[in-house]
């Protein structure tokens, strides 16, 4: 043992699978020493019995190459990690990554395999990420006073190597989202020092960590205190205007809009959850909620009767959730789904009581491509998200009409189709579009719900000449 060194005894702590057991037994058979390290051995002392979803075996003792060779019976070993000392062997379903040492050399990294275990360790990111499991005697390694800080829910670095890699600071701030953990207050004052690196960062290693806070993330206020701690808030300048922006304590008695944030995403997390929502299903409710109120910070007044309002907020709030998504490089696809639940998060509060099977219909619509469902948890988030001013979901008379109207996931196609009005002998252009805006406002008021409804509805707009009214208005020039 070294100094500071400790070992638990953990039989029976990492449930393996048996292609995780192919590979230890391969890499000791051809003279390596095998350990599990990282997430697999963090969640396995934080949730004992669960079996980790994804193994990271580090081999010492033996060359990249050596271990490939080892590798080969096992399973199918994919090499494209090998610049970075990384191998991914597949088999039987299962998944693993296999590494040898890497050391920091003229700012590039390159293996090393013979680095010992204690510097490989203290070139990790975070002390609870550090544990190392030992398969071969059934230990928990501990060089860096991991386990204390684990179980005091501490994100402490393990030392001068983190700097290596700004993006550590980020995640630090997911793991906060995962784990409810807070910065130490040392990590804290190197991560502001890191700050300005945050330009240089690629887009997608950014989006990767902010990824895995909107699809595994449960305390979303944690995160926000990290980034807030961490100095890095000003990297998503949209949110960081948020804190200080006082509410009107008679609905939001919790705090400021920051906070409220925060809990929302709280809410958000544990709604999704309940839905069994997954990957990019639950980051829509979970950053939707995190990111619902930015328009409060231009839109929020203070009037002379001492009252603080917001209104317009909703609608004012796309433009900063679109600047702040595609900063941090969230898919456009999941772009288009966020903002119309931002959009008409009011919605459901404005309008009051229960609403019209039309009312639901063109929501419906304004949504796409996010569905009524989504902007419901959405919603639900933001009135569970108030502390002791939290009140229950305000759009349940909506999802009820919905589900009756059978809209509850999306609006649907217009069932109008241009080949109706050629089959009346009209030419088509550009007319079409008054005659198709027309018939999609009278589906959504109900006035037919299949093709056959679509064409009476036609034949009923000829006889009264609204047709002719419509395709003249699309001529005009």
């Amino acid at each position: 043992m070294t100094d500071g060194e400790v070992r638990r005894p953990a039989a029976g702590l990492v449930q393996l699978g048996g292609a995780a057991a192919a590979v230890l037994e391969a890499v000791r058979s051809a003279g390596g020493r095998p350990y599990l390290v990282g997430g697999c051995v963090r969640d396995a002392v934080l949730f004992p019995g669960r079996r980790p979803a994804d193994v990271d075996v580090e081999v010492f003792g033996l060359e990249l190459d050596r271990v490939a060779a080892a590798l080969a019976p096992v399973g199918r070993v994919d090499a494209v990690g090998r610049s970075f000392g990384v191998l991914k062997v597949r088999r039987d379903g299962e998944d693993l990554d296999v590494s040898v040492p890497q050391a920091l050399v003229d700012g590039a990294r390159v293996a090393d395999p013979a680095m010992s275990l204690d510097d490989a360790v203290r070139r990790r990111d975070y002390t609870v990420n550090a544990l190392v499991f030992d398969p071969s005697t059934e230990e928990v390694v501990d060089l860096v006073g991991g386990l204390a800080d684990l179980r005091d829910g501490v994100l402490r670095h393990t030392g001068p190597a983190f700097s290596d890699d700004p993006l550590r600071v980020l995640r630090g701030v997911q793991f906060a989202a995962r784990f409810g953990f807070r910065l130490a207050p040392e990590t804290a004052e190197l991560c502001r020092s890191l700050a300005p690196a945050y330009a240089d960062l690629p887009r997608e290693r950014v989006w990767g960590e902010w990824r895995k806070l909107a699809e595994k993330g449960r305390f979303l206020s944690a995160a926000l205190a990290a980034l807030r701690e961490s100095g890095w808030l000003a990297s998503v300048p949209q949110l960081a205007r948020l804190d200080g922006v006082l509410q009107d304590p008679r609905w939001h008695p919790e705090g400021d809009a920051l906070v409220h944030s925060g809990l929302a995403g709280d809410a958000a997390a544990a709604l999704a959850d309940e839905a069994g929502l997954t990957g990019d299903d639950r980051a829509v409710v979970v950053l939707g909620a995190l990111l619902h109120d930015l328009g409060k910070a231009r839109y929020t007044q203070h009037r002379a009767d001492g009252r603080i309002t917001s209104h317009g907020h909703a609608e004012g709030g796309v433009a900063p959730v679109e600047e702040l998504l595609a900063s941090i490089g969230a898919p456009s696809a999941l772009v288009a789904r966020i903002t119309p639940i931002v959009r008409e998060h009011m919605t459901a509060i404005t309008t009051g009581g229960r609403p019209s099977s039309a009312a639901v219909r063109r929501l419906a619509r304004r949504l796409e491509p996010a569905s009524i469902a989504e902007w419901s948890l959405v919603c639900g988030a933001d009135h569970a998200g108030r502390g002791t001013g939290s009140g229950p979901n305000p759009t349940t008379s909506w999802l009820e009409v919905a589900g009756s109207a059978g809209v509850d996931e999306r609006a649907g196609g217009l069932l109008l189709r241009g080949s109706d009005l050629i089959a009346l002998g009209i030419r088509p252009g550009p007319h079409f579009a008054p005659v198709m805006r027309a018939a999609l406002t009278a589906q959504d008021d109900g006035e037919f719900i299949d093709r056959d409804g679509a064409v009476a509805w036609l034949a009923r707009a000829e006889a009264d000449g609204r047709l002719g009214r419509l395709l003249a208005e699309g001529r005009r020039p």
